[in-house]
């Protein structure tokens, strides 16, 4: 069964968001695996901060399926489609990887582009699937988080209580 990575960001309303999107994909996916969650500033524009990590689950689902049922638990979370791509956000549910499929069709591509370039992609995925190897470069996720550019990073963990 594959193993599939959702990258998840929220920067309004992130303290509920993020707690209620994992609720969302648990009662879509079943049981998920999740990283920590980082505080990061945003990229692209100025806004609030954002609250990110990565969710794995199992799934035999088409990937078309699940893009359409984290769509929509985006939209049940007050996300508005259309816009510009860096902008602030009620919740951003990407799946970036699953199994080790490669697809580029359109807008629909995996794995994301996302994951080498952006550090709150890459972070918390090189935090939970250090010896996943990326599809196309065939690295680890852990030698990609350590060869990847820190010196402008704004970012830390969250700490959360149990």
């Amino acid at each position: 069964m594959p193993i599939g990575h959702i990258s998840i960001g929220s920067n309004i309303n992130k303290e509920k968001n993020i707690p209620s999107s994992l609720i969302a994909l648990e009662n879509e996916f079943g049981a998920l695996i999740t990283s920590s969650t980082y505080e990061t500033e945003s990229v692209g524009f100025a806004g609030a901060n954002f609250f990110n990590l990565i969710a794995v689950f199992n799934s035999k689902l088409p990937v078309k399926t699940i893009g359409k049922r984290l769509k929509r638990i985006e939209v049940e979370h007050g996300r508005v489609h259309g816009g510009h791509k860096f902008e602030a956000r009620t919740l951003d549910l990407d799946l970036i990887l699953y199994g080790d499929l490669i697809i580029s069709e359109g807008r629909l591509q995996i794995p994301r582009d996302e994951i080498t370039h952006y550090a709150f992609v890459l972070e918390p995925l090189a935090e939970i699937s250090p010896d996943l190897r990326h599809p196309v470069s065939n690295l680890k996720y852990s030698n990609l988080w350590e060869s990847f550019d820190k010196s402008d990073l704004k970012r830390h963990k969250i700490e959360t209580s149990s």
